[in-house]
């Protein structure tokens, strides 16, 4: 079942606050990005996002599961209403995963006929 689009501008929305959320469509569901990183998934109306220290120190209880068959788990965030707590948690989330890699140019082949 595929998520639907009011819910993921819901969570986009209330995610705002913690960097600039942008988020894209991936295999029929929907990955989260905070200032270019990519953070948290929407999969079947949940949001799932990744684990880290950072995020186990803000909630130890907070459950895991994974997005689809054979993903690692992420934590399952039930609770989309509480924007101040998403703030925080994908704010110190954030600050512990790398910076994108930047993308390189493939450099184009040439062909052509040596005569």
């Amino acid at each position: 079942m595929a998520s639907n689009p009011e819910f993921v501008q819901y969570v986009a929305d209330q995610l705002a606050g913690a960097g600039t959320i942008t988020y894209r469509k991936m295999f029929g569901e929907y990955g989260f990005y905070c200032d270019g990183k990519i953070f948290a998934l929407v999969c079947d109306n949940q949001l799932f996002i990744k684990v880290t220290e950072a995020g186990k120190k803000l909630a130890p209880d907070l459950e895991t599961a994974s997005p689809y068959q054979g993903a690692k788990p992420y934590f399952l965030i039930e609770n989309i209403d509480d924007g101040a707590f998403l703030t925080k948690f994908v704010t110190a989330t954030c600050k512990e995963l790398p910076a994108p890699k930047p993308k390189t140019k493939k450099s184009a082949k040439k062909t052509g006929n040596k005569e």
